[in-house]
C-alpha cells in the first residue's frame, strides 16, 4: 500500500508493509524521500515520524546536491578514468580481436574493434568493472565473514543507481555497487563489513553503530570519504 504526505515543500512517498519498524530513505541524486512503515501504522503516526527527522533529511539532501558527478563518458583519448581510486588516462586502440582493457604505468588501454561505439565501450567497461569487484571483493568476504561469524549465501555485483550497497538479511545475499572498483580499496572494504553486519542488524540502529565501531573503529570516515567521490553520471529515474 502506497501514499504520499506534504511537509512543506517536501513530498514523502511512503510504503506500507509487513515490517517491525519504520525505514526513512534519502535517495541521489535528487533527494528523494521514502519512508517504509509497518502495514498496521496510520499516515498520522507516519507524519509526526517525518516531522521529528527533517533536520536529518535535509542534512543528506544538502550532501547529494553537494557531491560531484562525473563528466558523462564519451571514450576519447586523454579522458580520464579511475580504479581503485587512482586516475588513470584512457587510450582507444582499435584492433581486430576481442575486447580487452589493460592498465599500464597511468593508462588505461582500452582494445576494441574498429568503428565500436560509445555504447558498446560503456558495456565492455562496465563488464570489465564488474570482473574487478568481483575479484577484489571475495577475499574481502571470506575475511569478514570469519571475523563476524557470519556467512553470505550470495555475492550480486551489478550496477546500482542508488546505492553503494545492500544486504538481504533474510537471504543472506548481498549486493555491491561496480562503481564501488573506482573507489579507493579501503571504501570497498568498509562497504563489504557494512553490508555484513546487515545480517547481524538488519537496521542501522545502535546496535549496528556499535558493532560497527566495534570492528571497524573508522568507519565513518571511511563512509564520509566514499560519499564525498564523485559519483557516475546516471538520468536517473525512478
Amino acid at each position: 500500500m502506497t501514499a504520499q504526505i506534504q511537509l512543506g515543500d517536501m513530498l514523502v512517498a511512503v510504503v506500507r508493509k509487513d515490517i517491525k519498524n519504520v525505514h526513512l530513505s534519502v535517495h541521489p541524486p535528487t533527494g528523494r524521500v521514502t519512508i517504509a512503515a509497518p502495514a498496521h501504522m496510520g499516515l498520522d503516526t507516519i507524519r509526526v515520524f517525518a516531522i521529528t527527522k527533517l533536520a536529518w533529511i535535509r542534512k543528506q539532501q544538502d550532501k547529494l546536491q553537494q557531491q560531484e558527478r562525473e563528466a558523462p563518458r564519451e571514450f576519447l583519448d586523454r579522458e580520464s578514468h579511475y580504479v581503485w581510486g587512482k586516475r588513470y588516462l584512457l587510450k582507444v586502440i582499435e584492433i581486430d580481436q576481442a575486447p580487452a582493457i589493460e592498465l599500464k604505468h597511468s593508462k588505461m588501454l582500452l582494445h576494441v574493434r574498429p568503428d565500436t561505439g560509445q555504447t558498446k565501450c560503456q558495456t565492455i567497461m562496465d563488464e570489465w568493472y564488474r570482473q574487478q569487484l568481483r575479484l577484489a571483493a571475495m577475499p574481502l568476504i571470506t575475511k569478514w565473514e570469519a571475523r563476524l561469524g557470519v556467512k553470505v549465501e550470495r555475492v550480486f555485483v551489478q550496477r546500482m543507481k542508488t546505492k553503494w550497497g545492500s544486504c538481504n538479511h533474510h537471504a543472506r545475499t548481498i549486493r555491491l555497487n561496480t562503481d564501488l572498483a573506482k573507489k579507493p580499496l579501503e571504501c570497498l572494504e568498509y562497504l563489504v563489513v557494512h553490508e555484513l553486519v546487515h545480517i547481524l542488524e538488519p537496521t542501522h540502529n545502535a546496535r549496528f553503530v556499535a558493532l560497527m565501531n566495534q570492528y571497524m573503529p573508522k568507519w565513518s570516515s571511511l563512509q564520509d570519504a566514499l560519499n564525498r567521490l564523485p559519483v557516475r553520471h546516471e538520468h536517473w529515474s525512478y
